[in-house]
């Protein structure tokens, strides 16, 4: 009877008669190698989540000298968008994410295991679906949603579990005849699971959780919607199994579903796989925690970070830290170190949710950054302001030279500046070095309330008459000795140490001279050392900003 359901539902044999076993053989892989995946919707929002599930994924088969690959799951084209493969790929790529295999080349697929986009892999699971009809594991069913919705309200009045299973799976049994009639009448069905539970409880072994027990399924569950495409369910089993994959990482939403796949594999006398399920990263909210959401988080995407110009490399170094918690202290003893010889281990990784903090991961990217050649930030900056900020990126490459000196500002040395955490801040940061971005501070609101106009006029007026010679090299030194001669002249201390000790002879310290100078030559209250920004900016910008 089964079988000749199946033979009157797919027709031809055309679905029965590959040997999938000769077309995806094992894997040629050394003893202990992973293969992993990678398997994205492509509905163009790709959360940091999935970043962070990719790169665990990643890792973990590349420790293993294993293979790394990338599969689209397509089956609901109702979320699916224009462009959105190719989206998820770059996105991915720009954090370093690669794969060995996958719909990566530019006019083919890369890797022997393919088709990798599953809405092309439908012969596959109709074949897979026939073989459990004709052995009495899986049958059609022609219910509404119309009649579904009715045995829910019944399922409800009786106080009973709701669902399509048992004595409510009432097409589970139907005869040759009775489908033969529902397919003339142009009835639409879909597979379904004809679930046969032999114990209560499934006991199963998470890679992050340890042992978790679980109720087996008993639902009915449907293996091939009314178009043809297949759920989740069986494509993922069956895919996971024909592309030979030993280790599943993803979110946990899909750990009360372990049931359903675990029985799928032993309705095809497959192994499954490992599976590690990854709780969803938290954000702390009040006394609260909840999951980070692309609807209430900014930072939940990742184009988020790309537009505020976060580097990719500080992205992952966190990513790293939310990965397990012994990865700063690996940082802190290989300084310099490339992130990839640190090997994540799955049983460290938190089975709560780690904690999303983006406070910690800008301070991070601050080191980063600080990390860097001075030519490296240049590089990166220019080609993020390219895209988000064009005026910047014309100002910056105008005069390379020029652009590289701002950049290069306290950048040598064992000590460099943590000043930058983000290509979008540099416009804030260094834009007075540019006239075009440079404002003019007002003497009423920017400068220290202990400082009077006329000392900020006596101030600026003998700067320009001391340093009015513009081909003499002031060492910083002898720069400096000047700013102390110009505090005696006005009567302020030409040292901290002599303020202090006779504070009702002074009206001020050099210090306060200094101030004056940095707020009148940069708008700013604090940058980088004053006499390395004048050196950048040339004697004859600044004289003519010190004309208050």
């Amino acid at each position: 009877m089964s079988r000749t359901i199946a033979e009157l539902l797919f027709g031809g044999k055309e679905e029965q008669e590959t040997d999938y076993d000769q077309v995806y053989p094992p894997r040629a892989l050394k003893a202990g190698a992973l293969v992993s995946r990678f398997g994205p919707s492509p509905t163009g929002f790709l959360h940091i989540g999935g970043v962070f599930a990719a790169l665990i994924s990643q890792r973990l088969a590349q420790q293993t000298e294993g293979c790394f690959y990338l599969r689209i799951e397509d089956t609901d084209k109702r979320r699916e968008v224009e462009g959105g493969v190719s989206s998820l790929i770059q996105a991915l790529t720009h954090y370093g994410i690669h794969f060995d295999e996958g719909p990566i080349g530019l006019s083919k697929e890369i890797g022997r295991y393919g088709p990798y986009i599953q809405s092309q892999r439908a012969h596959i699971y109709r074949a897979m679906v026939r073989k459990l009809m004709e052995e009495g594991k899986a049958y059609p069913c022609f219910v509404s949603e119309e009649e579904i919705q009715e045995i829910r309200k019944s399922q409800e009045a009786k106080k009973v579990q709701t669902g399509y299973y048992g004595e409510w799976a009432v097409h589970r049994d139907l005869s040759f005849s009775e489908v033969a009639d529902y397919l003339k009448e142009g009835r639409p069905y879909v597979i379904r699971l004809k679930a046969n539970p032999l114990k209560p409880k499934l006991v199963f072994h998470d890679l992050i959780r340890g042992e978790v027990e679980l109720p087996t399924n008993y639902q009915d569950i449907v293996l091939l919607k009314s178009g043809g495409l297949p759920t989740y369910h069986l494509a993922h089993v069956v895919d996971d199994h024909w592309m030979r994959t030993t280790h599943v990482i993803r979110g946990d939403e899909w750990l009360s579903s372990i049931p359903v796949h675990i029985q799928l594999f032993e309705y095809f006398g497959w192994t499954p796989p490992c599976y590690a399920h990854i709780s969803p990263i938290m954000k702390e909210e009040g006394n609260s925690k909840r999951k980070l959401s692309k609807r209430k988080d900014p930072e939940a995407a990742v184009q988020y970070y790309q537009e505020k110009g976060v580097p990719e490399k500080s992205v992952i170094e966190y990513l790293l830290t939310l990965a397990n918690s012994n990865y700063e202290q690996w940082r802190n003893e290989h300084a310099g170190a490339n992130n990839k010889a640190f090997n994540v281990e799955l049983h460290r990784m938190n089975s709560s949710g780690a904690l999303f903090d983006l406070k910690k991961l800008m301070n991070i990217s601050k080191d980063v950054i600080a990390g860097m050649k001075a030519e490296e930030v240049y590089q990166e900056a220019v080609a993020w302001a390219k895209t988000y900020d064009p005026p910047l990126a014309e100002l910056l490459t105008e005069k390379k030279e020029y652009g590289l000196k701002i950049i290069s500002i306290g950048r040598s040395g064992e000590k460099p500046r943590k000043d930058i955490s983000q290509w979008s801040e540099i416009r804030e940061i260094y834009g007075y070095f540019f006239d075009e971005l440079f404002q003019k501070p007002d003497v009423k609101q920017d400068y220290p309330k202990n400082i009077s106009a006329e000392d900020i006029a006596a101030i600026t007026q003998k700067y320009i008459a001391r340093f009015k010679d513009n081909e003499k090299n002031y060492s910083n030194e002898e720069w400096f000795e000047e700013i102390k001669e110009i505090a005696r002249e006005i009567g302020f201390a030409p040292e901290m140490k002599l303020f202090k000790a006779n504070k009702t002879l002074y009206r001020g310290h050099v210090g306060d001279i200094s101030m004056v100078l940095r707020i009148a030559i940069t708008g700013r209250g604090n940058t980088p050392d004053l006499y390395e920004v004048i050196q950048v900016l040339g004697h004859s910008k600044v004289r003519s900003r010190l004309k208050i």
